[in-house]
Parts: C-alpha cells; sequence; structure tokens
C-alpha cells in the first residue's frame, strides 16, 4: 500500500526517526528532556534549517555546530560555536536578529522557544535518517489518473493571470485570480511551498514544500486541485520540467536539502524514475556531507536541467535526453550556490554564491562558466531582474541580504545594436542604493520600474516596504511605499512583512504580500504599477501567512 507522509505529521515522523538512534551527547550542551528536544527540532526544521541546514554547517546562515574550527589559507586556526556563545548571548541574537539578514524571532517565537532553541543548539545536532528510491515510491500518489483528467479547460478563469500564491504555515497554495482579485481555489499542499513552477503547456503547477511534498495541481479541472503527490525527502526547495523542444513536461525534477540528492520523475504523473545523490567534493577539494540542491531551471537550449549544488559550489547540467544513462556536466563556480534567474537572453543562468559574494553566469549553449562575478554582501536575488539600462545596456539585477545595494550586472546580447555594451560584460556596471534585507528584485518588460523589497531588515518600517526606481533614471529618489499602513490593516506588535513583488501578467500591477504572524490578519496588497498606487487589498480569513506569488504567465515563460 502506498503511503503518503504530508504537512505537520512528515515533521513529527522526521522528528520520530531521529530519535533514539541518533541521541545527542548532553553532557556538551544544556540538558534537555525528549520532549524539549522533540518540540525544538521541529522549530529547527520549520524556521532555521533552510539557511542554517539540517546539520547546521551553516550556508546563507552561520555554522551552529556547537563547537568548530577552520584554516584559513595561510593555516591559522579559527574556532567557535554555540558554545562559546552561550545561552544568554544565543537568545539576544534570535530574539532580535542580526544585521546580516536573520530576521528577529521575538515576534514569532515565545521567549520560552527562543530559551529552548538556544539550549538545543548548543548541543550536537541529530543525523537525520536517509530516504531512499523505496522511500520514496511508497510516497508516490495519483490521485486524478491521466486518462480521467480533463481534455480541455473545464473553468471560464484567465489562467494566464492566475497567480498561485503560498499560504506558509498551513501547508496550501491559494489559487487567487489576478483579474477579479477572487480565491478561486486553496489546496493542500506540502509545509511552506517555497517555489511554484509551471509546466511548458501553462497547465499544470508544480509546488513543492519544505517537507520535501510535490503536488502537481491541474488547472484545466474545474475546481483546480492537486491530481499527483510524492515525497522527495524531508526538506526541499526546488523543483521544474522538461522545457526543451520534444521533451515539453515529459519529465519533472525536485531536488532535496535532505537527503541531499535530486529526484527525477514522470512530468505528467510524478511516478519516481530515479534518485541521484549530490553528496561528493566542494570547489575547494573538501568532502561534504550535505551538499543540498538549490535553484533548478531548465535550460532553453538543450535538453538539460541547470541545478545549483549549495555546499559544494558545483553547478550541475544535467542531460534528460536519456534517463537511464544520464550524463552530467560538472561546473566548479564558488560557494554557497542559492537562487537565480536567466539573462533576457535565456542562453545564460545566473547564480547566487550568497557566502563568497559571488553571482556565477552559466553559458547553456557551450556548457561551461561563463563568468564569476564579485558583488556585494550575501546576494540574494530571487530570479533577478532584467531591462536595458540607458548607459550600459542589457543587465540583471540582484539584491542582498547583507548589503545596501541592488547590484546591476551587463549581460550579453546577440542583438547588433547592443554590441557597444560589450566591454561592460559580465561587470559589476552599477550599485543602487537600496537597504540590507533584500530578499526579491523585479521587474516587467512593459514597465519602467524596478521593484524591491527589504523583510528581513530589522528596522520594522523598512521592513514593512517596498522601494521603487525609474529604470530610464536610477539617479532620481526612489519611491518608498509602507505595504503594511497602505493595507489598512491592524497594528500590531508583529512586524508584517512585505515580500516577494510580483507582476500581473500584463505587467501592469504588482501584487505584495504582507507576512505577519500565524494569528494576525494577512493580506495581499496590489499596486498600479504606473502610478504606484493602491489599488486593492486583498483579504480572507482563509488566506493565512501568504509569502511567495507566482503569477502562471510570468512564470510559464520566465518573465523578470
Amino acid at each position: 500500500m502506498k503511503k503518503t507522509v504530508v504537512g505537520m505529521l512528515a515533521l513529527t515522523a522526521m522528528a520520530a526517526a531521529m530519535g533514539s538512534a541518533f541521541a545527542q551527547d548532553a553532557a556538551k550542551g544544556p540538558e534537555m528532556t525528549a520532549a524539549e528536544k522533540e518540540t525544538a527540532k521541529k522549530i529547527y526544521f520549520e524556521r532555521c534549517a533552510g539557511c542554517h541546514g539540517v546539520l547546521r554547517k551553516g550556508a546563507t546562515g552561520k555554522n551552529l555546530e556547537p563547537h568548530w574550527s577552520k584554516k584559513d589559507k595561510d593555516g591559522n586556526v579559527t574556532e567557535g560555536g554555540t558554545l562559546k556563545l552561550g545561552q544568554q548571548r544565543l537568545e539576544k541574537i534570535i530574539g532580535y536578529g542580526t544585521d546580516g539578514g536573520m530576521v528577529n524571532f521575538d515576534d514569532i517565537l515565545t521567549k520560552e522557544e527562543i530559551s529552548l532553541m538556544s539550549k538545543y543548539i548548543q548541543n550536537t545536532p541529530d543525523v537525520p535518517p536517509e530516504y531512499s528510491f523505496k522511500d520514496t515510491m511508497d510516497s508516490w500518489k495519483v490521485i486524478v489518473p491521466v486518462d480521467q483528467r480533463p481534455t480541455k479547460q473545464m473553468n471560464k478563469y484567465n489562467l494566464k493571470n492566475m497567480f498561485s500564491v503560498t499560504l506558509r504555515d498551513t501547508g496550501e497554495v491559494a489559487l487567487i485570480d489576478g483579474d477579479t482579485k477572487e480565491i478561486r481555489s486553496i489546496v493542500k499542499t506540502g509545509y511552506a511551498v517555497h517555489i511554484s513552477r509551471m509546466s511548458a503547456s501553462g497547465r499544470y503547477v508544480y509546488v513543492i514544500g519544505r517537507d520535501g511534498r510535490l503536488s502537481l495541481i491541474d488547472l484545466w479541472m474545474e475546481q483546480p486541485s492537486v491530481v499527483a503527490e510524492v515525497k522527495i525527502g524531508f526538506d526541499a526547495r526546488s523543483v521544474d520540467t522538461s522545457k526543451f523542444k520534444g521533451f515539453e513536461d515529459k519529465y519533472a525534477v525536485a531536488g532535496s536539502y535532505w537527503p541531499p540528492q535530486y529526484v527525477i520523475m514522470d512530468g505528467d504523473t510524478l511516478k519516481p524514475l530515479k534518485v541521484v545523490s549530490t553528496r561528493g567534493m566542494t570547489v575547494d577539494g573538501e568532502y561534504h556531507p550535505e551538499p543540498r540542491v538549490a535553484s533548478i531551471v531548465a535550460s532553453f537550449t538543450k535538453p538539460e536541467w541547470v541545478i545549483n549544488i549549495k555546499e559544494t559550489g558545483q553547478i550541475l547540467l544535467v542531460d534528460y535526453s536519456d534517463i537511464k544513462n544520464l550524463k552530467t556536466t560538472t561546473i566548479g563556480s564558488a560557494k554557497f550556490l542559492h537562487d537565480g534567474g536567466w539573462d533576457a537572453s535565456k542562453r545564460y543562468f545566473l547564480v547566487a554564491a550568497n557566502a563568497s559574494n559571488k553571482i556565477a553566469a552559466v553559458d547553456t549553449k557551450t556548457g561551461k562558466l561563463a563568468a564569476l562575478v564579485d558583488v556585494a554582501k550575501i546576494p540574494h536575488p530571487g530570479r533577478g531582474a532584467n531591462f536595458t539600462h540607458p548607459k550600459f545596456g542589457p543587465v540583471w539585477a540582484t539584491g542582498h541580504l547583507g548589503a545596501d545595494v541592488v547590484t546591476l550586472i551587463s549581460t550579453p546580447s546577440d542583438d547588433k545594436k547592443n554590441a557597444k555594451f560589450k566591454g561592460y560584460n559580465w561587470k559589476v556596471v552599477q550599485e543602487v542604493k537600496h537597504v540590507p534585507g533584500n530578499l526579491f528584485v523585479k521587474t516587467h518588460p512593459k514597465s519602467k520600474n524596478l521593484w524591491a523589497d527589504s523583510p528581513q531588515n530589522p528596522d520594522k518600517d523598512l521592513a514593512e516596504s517596498v522601494s521603487v526606481w525609474d529604470m530610464s533614471d536610477l539617479s532620481k529618489p526612489k519611491a518608498v511605499l509602507n505595504v503594511a499602513k497602505d493595507s489598512g490593516l491592524p497594528a500590531t506588535k508583529a512586524t508584517k512583512r512585505a515580500v516577494h513583488p510580483e507582476y500581473s501578467a500584463d505587467g501592469k500591477e504588482v501584487w505584495i504580500s504582507l507576512w505577519g504572524g500565524k494569528t494576525d490578519q494577512s493580506a495581499i496588497v496590489v499596486y498600479d504599477d504606473a502610478t504606484l498606487k493602491l489599488k486593492k487589498v486583498i483579504t480572507d480569513p482563509k488566506m493565512i501567512t501568504p509569502t511567495g506569488k507566482f503569477n502562471v504567465f510570468n512564470t510559464q515563460h520566465d518573465i523578470y
């Protein structure tokens, strides 16, 4: 009998499996009861593992092992660890956040939970169980077989302007009509869906939760709903389909944070076909036990996926033309690889190596590293943003968690009219003044504006606001919109973080999520892109902690 572990049950199962077989050495850290450990494991998985790693070796976030040491290039040894920081210092860091981009948790966790987490990370990390191909197969479930699905769209929705919206803390996705601003369906998915990706056809939405549950939503159904699902691991972030001509949606691929591996599946049923481990050597020549799969995108130039391996700094070009005899090109770049997006030509994929303060650019035509560009502290582009700069020509933009700028990088173009900009290619041509704590930048081919959020900034007003620049003249003062105030929602102690600008299909509207506490009223605030005036505040009791929003048309065609 097939089994499906979903939602919070997955967290409980993971915690149980990680229990007695991998018990901590309590002598090295504060004593904790078994119940306290289980509670702390669940909180760590939900709130901390994404940045700090399951084994706590760090990536975007700091190393959180009780004790660590490292050598620099001259052989000098540096030591540190959570035990060295101690209980009081850790409680302050967790409560108040850091300038490096970690948010304050004093309005997310209780004082007791902050104290508990400070104790937990001073103890030796648990080693979670593995997750085999059999485990993946056992979790696979086809809810509506392909031959029982519609042969045409059965609803009257404008699917091109539908938004797939993550409801982080409820393990759901809301499908919101971009024309009417009405919720058309709320679909049960994995916990804290990280990303929604579209099939090449625009019919299916692939959503993956941080608990490793991958759900396939059919938009053609009268009431769009999940038609297949599979659990690819205990912790995950990324998914995409095959998009090269002749292979459209034949396969899907999803990457796991734990265990570190990726899974190749049938595109329309999610039937697992192959599991591939990503454990191996880093670009520095050292073995890493937890090289997590970060962003995945489908190449437009070859039947390949670009799969970025966070801890190793290796970029994999995985050829899916012959799944049984899988061929992989490994490109060394820099640590730790995170997220990124295509340039305007969709030949080059640019990805943040945020521990190295670099952007790596892969040429998917030649299958080689095109550039490794030095940028400001902790780049975090989301997909980034493409536009034509009046002085430097085609550029791709990234914001930063740790620096107060938006960085513009010149990108190549085959268009003869852009030949004069060739000398700028793969150079940082401008840094636009912003604030630290940015997660996403966004624009649209039909827009004149560049939008950037700052939800990780420790200042409440800045975290609740977004900035907007006129791309025709970036020297003009930026507009700062306080999204929380514009929403009209009652003020609360918790910060309502304004996050993830997303355009409508026609490029005329920008949607911003207000991500507050789980018990606070949430909203999506819609602005007119041309005037920056408020157009609509979308609220609903069922819409809890909305975060990422993915417009179907823009996501399908990688427009940003």
